[in-house]
């Protein structure tokens, strides 16, 4: 039986975990500091300097910012958070913004002084800014995940200050208890009434950014150039939503998506080619849930070691995490979804992770399909073996050895990603 420590430690990540943001996360924080900049100077800033941590600066280079008339970057975040920004509404802070502002928004980035720098900080998430307006001054500091606030200062004064640790998982619950016994245990037992809200919400607006997705023209259009050219298997259909969602919402779409370990693309691959599944496999809304409750606690497990920046491409583990619940959803037993696990985490791992932007749609795809082939390989007794690469003798020594390749083994190829997007 699960002890209740551990049962109220699951339902408190999956609510922490599985939040709504429109856009983008990195550029969203960039604008929930920038709103929260606003609201300590007490009006727009005149000029701003920001001290910007390297992954932050890659993920947000690339991709655009919804409620901003299709501006990208960086000066764009942070003019829509100034402008329109509502910082009690954290990632949904520019969620709202009416299309009169957008000139406003323009108009803010052309006129207004902003220094960007790479900061050297320890920190793979961080955000700096400083504003000046006459003769007021005003600083907002946000770290290690995207609502993190952990400084405020204005006119030298301190408003608040929190200590600060070198953990993406910095004021968040206790991740080091999950393990995947626990999971399964958790998701086959739990009460529907502690999580269905959280996972109804996920369901609701992440099949929707989907179906618009496929619908119109977004960004390379992976997923219906997957329907288009390959059908509508399950398996093709499951990889087709996963990257539609993704391809609308690299892309500026207005849509809020519910995420997974701070990534909106790491919410639709951990929860779409689930729902292609359930529906697929006839089962029950209660089903459907309980198999979500899988992927996202496996993706959440295998993040936890990984940080929620770095540069391996977070859409493997939600990959993998969406091969664990399928594999649920067939029946499968804990040693099927261990190997499913192990399987897939051995086909893609090190696939780098440079940046949010269209081909993340492309990476989606592949992602779900190794967690998919996982399981089939488990069927037909084809695991990979321990020694083998970074397989490990077992599920628990397997994301382990994910975590070690991305927080030791990665920091020179994050380094070389970054000097390549921005010289």
């Amino acid at each position: 039986m699960l002890k209740t420590e551990i049962k109220n430690a699951y339902v408190s990540i999956l609510k922490e975990e599985l939040i709504l943001a429109t856009g983008c996360t990195e550029p969203i924080a960039m604008a929930y500091a920038a709103a929260k900049l606003r609201e300590i100077l007490g009006t727009e800033p005149e000029k701003i300097y920001g001290e910007i941590s390297g992954n932050i600066i890659k993920n947000v280079k690339s991709v655009v910012v919804p409620n901003t008339g299709g501006l990208k970057g960086i000066q764009a975040a942070i003019a829509a958070g100034i402008v329109a920004g509502k910082a009690d509404q954290q990632l949904q802070v520019i969620a709202s913004v009416p299309d009169k502002l957008y000139p406003a928004i323009r108009a803010y980035v052309e006129k207004t002084p902003m220094e960007i720098i790479c900061a050297q900080t320890p920190y793979l998430l961080d955000i700096m800014l400083t504003g000046c307006a006459g003769n007021h001054k005003a600083v907002v500091r946000i770290a290690n995940n995207h609502t993190n606030v952990v400084c405020i200062e204005k006119d030298g004064c301190v408003i608040l200050e929190k200590e600060m640790i070198e953990s993406s998982e910095d004021g968040l619950t206790d991740k080091s208890l999950l393990n995947l016994e626990d999971i399964l245990e958790f998701a086959g037992t739990v009460e529907l009434s502690e999580i269905e809200d959280v996972i109804e919400r996920q369901i609701r607006y992440n099949t929707a950014i989907a179906e618009e997705g496929l619908k119109n023209d977004w960004g390379a259009n992976i997923g219906s150039t997957l329907l288009e050219v390959y059908g509508d298997d399950v398996r093709v259909k499951a990889r087709a939503w996963a990257a539609a969602g993704s391809d609308a919402r690299m892309s500026g779409c207005e849509m809020p998506v519910v995420i997974n370990s701070g990534s909106g693309n790491q919410g639709m691959t951990t929860s779409l080619p689930v729902i292609c599944y359930a529906e697929h496999l006839k089962k029950t809304r209660e089903e459907l849930c309980r198999a979500l409750v899988v992927s996202n606690l496996v993706t959440a497990y295998q993040k936890a070691g990984i940080g929620r920046l770095s540069a391996y491409c977070g859409a493997i583990s939600a990959g993998v995490g969406s091969g664990a619940a399928i594999a649920y959803l067939k029946g499968a037993d804990y040693d099927g979804i261990a190997h499913t696990i192990m399987n897939a985490v051995a086909i893609l791992s090190g696939t780098i992770c440079d940046g949010a932007k269209p081909s993340c749609a492309a990476k989606i795809a592949e992602a779900v399909d190794a967690g998919i082939l996982g399981y089939e390989m488990y069927l037909r007794g084809g695991n990979f073996k321990s020694g083998e690469g970074i397989v490990g003798r077992d599920i628990t020594e397997a994301v382990r050895n994910v975590g070690i390749l991305a927080t030791e083994g990665m920091q020179g190829t994050d380094r070389t990603i970054l000097k390549i997007m921005t010289k």
